[in-house]
């Protein structure tokens, strides 16, 4: 944490940033996580995160990044059945922030127009007055990630960007997920209106990793995966189409699992 607020908080430290945060970097970083010696790392990262490898599939990993995106046994992430509910798309730590006037205020000071993150004000002023939900990912988190309910889903729109770290101390002195690479797709659902769902890159997160979908896709139906690093993925809800739960609103960086209710569709 010392280092990234010298990083993102004294001259020095951004100016050593810039070439840090260049895609570029963080393409190399991936090609070295894709090759087979990359394997030597596993085992250091299950036993510094803690991670209990009994719950996940069985499997012969080639690479470092190959693990990352390992695949979790299936009935440890159920999937909510009741129509009338959206569910988490990952697991993560989630904030919930009302749009007002296209503002979301992600966290402490930091503050984001919805139409910067987008990069499309026509598309943003869709989702005035309803909610953004943030789901912030660690590196000990599982890192495939789902659609929340049925419907027709849209193409993917990919905005480049700089990859910066997504953990709070980055978050109080840059617009982090402006500045980030990003995807994003639409969802048209029965119960839910338009639901956006954005996946953003983080430092030494090479690829968003978005698998081919048909025009219609299912609650809980895999979406994609990152590669190595913490990321992010994002909700955006229309007005007056879903009720949260006040437990999640008053409270921020809730952990949640994929799969799980996180709001129930206004009648």
């Amino acid at each position: 944490m010392d280092l990234l607020r010298f990083l993102y908080g004294t001259l020095p430290g951004r100016i050593l940033l810039k070439p840090l945060t260049a895609p570029w970097l963080s393409s190399f970083s991936g090609l070295i996580l894709d090759h087979p010696v990359s394997r030597i790392l596993i085992p250091g990262f299950v036993s510094s995160n803690r991670i209990r490898m009994e719950e996940y599939e069985d499997a012969s990993y080639h690479s470092f990044n190959d693990f990352f995106c390992r695949k979790i046994r299936p009935e440890l992430r159920p999937v909510d059945p009741d129509p009338g509910h959206l569910v988490s798309p990952c697991d993560g730590l989630l904030s919930v922030y009302p749009i007002s006037s296209g503002l979301v205020i992600p966290v402490k000071q930091s503050c984001y127009t919805i139409s910067s993150l987008l990069g499309n004000p026509s598309l943003a002023k869709r989702f005035d007055g309803g909610y953004c939900m943030v789901f912030r990912l660690c590196v000990d988190h599982y890192h495939r990630y789902c659609y929340p309910d049925h419907g027709r889903r849209s193409r993917e729109v990919r905005i480049p960007g700089i990859y910066h770290t997504v953990r709070p101390a980055a978050l109080e002195a840059v617009p982090v997920f402006v500045q980030n690479t990003r995807e994003y797709c639409l969802l048209r659902t029965g119960g839910f209106g338009t639901i956006l769902q954005m996946e953003v890159g983080a430092m030494l997160v090479g690829r968003i990793c978005n698998l081919p979908a048909p025009p219609t896709v299912k609650r809980g139906q895999e979406k994609g995966f990152f590669q190595y690093g913490g990321s992010t993925v994002i909700l955006l809800v229309q007005e007056g189409r879903l009720r949260i739960p006040d437990e999640l609103i008053r409270k921020k960086e809730v952990p949640v699992r994929m799969g799980q209710m996180i709001g129930k569709a206004v009648e």
